[in-house]
């Protein structure tokens, strides 16, 4: 009777298994309206927080592209896979690895890639059923394009401009092409059971988005970030912003940027959030035409967050909270009937548990991860958690940044890779700000709080581990 129960429960979970769509943004922080953004307008995501679970505080395990997204498509760590920068494909060496679109095609599942969801587009481009490559940056502005020819007759290495504002239509760029394919896959999978990732390029450098999406801000109502940096923050803690020196336009020998340039990004990155915006509208629509949003839980969420400006610093590639926190939205298939619609949760979780979660929501059985599913999250917002969420950034082979947070306080050492030494450390408070401008380690007044963080980061990387992993050199 107990295996004949257990084989039922199994057989309805598996007839019950929802469809799973996932937005997934590349350097989006939580610049958006329902994370109560000033300045951006993002009407499509709003609604979409408002039909699911807001998570305020969830985090990163790097603020990098590729071994982010390595993390939240197997459930393992950086410091589990050793990869820390965007040169090492997964399966260059991890070939056993059980990942995302490996189990759900294993399981029955339509398997949907478009456009960038791994960084290394060949990583498991065989365990996708349905296969969108990433494309490469478009520009439609006649200078610019001129421009990137001329770079090329001289053989110059160069990006194009960090942005552009073409006066066209949405699938003159990228990201309106990724948006035409999910709603086309759509239609097609319609009596299918998938699991699609949508990967959106855009707010990534170079802020390209149509007109019509820089129209909607007003360049000089942006606020120029405060540029001091941390009090006696580690030497390495922040990067002089080298891959957006990589574009065409941006001084190299200048320690800031001038007020009008620093607007003109701004601007940009608002404008192609607002662009990803409604291509995520479109998808949703189309999701919802096709009769499919009763039993397809939507997830949005992003790699890392993003400085633009702040410290007077950009992009990511930091252990700081503003490239760290990511914004994440759940919301279950309609026909739950457990479904909870527009709540928030300050519990502590990462990308590293989607993965688990995935697996429990669908019923499937597993690989063991360094995540834990946070389903029980989803159906019950206030749910008590973690009490710590940690990442890592190596500065090159002999330096580990590893960093923790609470949810209230930020506490980071810079370890010798090797031996474990610490080589400096920062105590950051966050309670009401992604942002943060004096390092309080040491500060006799927080004693109890920095030991305190320092016990909840070695729970996850104590002193006496050995050398971090390194698998940073591809193997063939």
């Amino acid at each position: 009777m107990i295996l004949l129960a257990f084989c039922s429960s199994k057989i309805i979970a598996q007839q019950s298994q929802p469809n799973v769509l996932v937005f997934y943004v590349d350097d989006l922080r939580a610049e958006l309206g329902c994370y109560g953004s000033k300045t951006a307008m993002t009407p499509n995501i709003d609604k979409l927080a408002s039909e699911g679970v807001q998570f305020n505080k969830a985090y990163v395990q790097q603020a990098i592209c590729a071994p982010s997204r390595m993390s939240t498509l197997t459930g393992l760590r950086p410091e589990t896979l050793g990869i820390y920068s965007i040169f090492t494909p997964l399966r260059s060496v991890h070939k056993d690895v059980v990942s995302v679109p490996q189990l759900f095609k294993e399981n029955g599942y339509k398997t949907v890639s478009i456009g960038k969801v791994y960084h290394h587009g060949t990583d498991d481009k065989k365990q996708w059923t349905n296969y969108f490559s990433k494309e490469p940056n478009t520009y439609n502005k006649p200078e610019n394009i001129a421009l990137l020819e001329q770079f090329k007759r001289e053989g110059k290495k160069s990006n194009g401009p960090a942005f552009e504002n073409a006066d066209v239509a949405d699938e003159a760029y990228k990201d309106g092409r990724a948006a035409k394919y999910a709603v086309e896959s759509l239609q097609k999978l319609k009596d299918d059971k998938f699991i699609m990732f949508v990967g959106f390029s855009k707010p990534h450098l170079p802020f390209n988005a149509p007109k019509k999406y820089w129209d909607l801000y007003d360049k000089n109502k942006f606020e120029i970030p405060e540029r001091k940096k941390p009090e006696n923050m580690y030497r390495l803690a922040l990067t002089n912003w080298g891959e957006l020196k990589g574009y065409h336009g941006i001084p190299n020998d200048v320690e800031y940027l001038d007020d009008n340039l620093t607007r003109d990004l701004i601007h940009g990155y608002h404008a192609s959030i607002s662009y990803v915006d409604a291509q995520v509208g479109k998808v949703m629509e189309a999701l919802e035409a096709l009769d499919l949003r009763k039993n397809t839980t939507v997830i949005f969420m992003s790699d890392h967050g993003y400085k633009i400006g702040e410290y007077g610093a950009w992009c990511k590639h930091s252990n700081e909270e503003i490239d760290v926190r990511v914004p994440l939205i759940v919301s279950r298939e309609t026909s739950y009937k457990g479904r909870v619609a527009g709540k928030t949760s300050d519990a502590l979780v990462e990308n590293v548990d989607i993965f688990p979660t995935l697996v429990e929501l669908c019923g499937l059985e597993g690989p063991k991860t360094d995540g834990k599913s946070i389903l029980q999250v989803i159906d019950r917002p206030n749910t008590p958690w973690d009490q710590v969420a940690t990442a890592v950034y190596a500065r090159g082979k002999n330096i580990m940044g590893c960093t923790a947070t609470d949810g209230e306080w930020r506490y980071t050492e810079w370890r010798d890779a090797k031996t474990q030494d610490i080589l400096g450390a920062e105590l950051y408070e966050h309670k009401n700000s992604l942002l943060s401008f004096k390092n309080l380690s040491g500060n006799s007044k927080y004693k109890k709080v920095e030991v305190r963080m320092k016990g909840l980061l070695e729970t996850q990387f104590p002193r006496n581990q050995g050398p971090f992993l390194q698998n940073d050199t591809p193997r063939n």
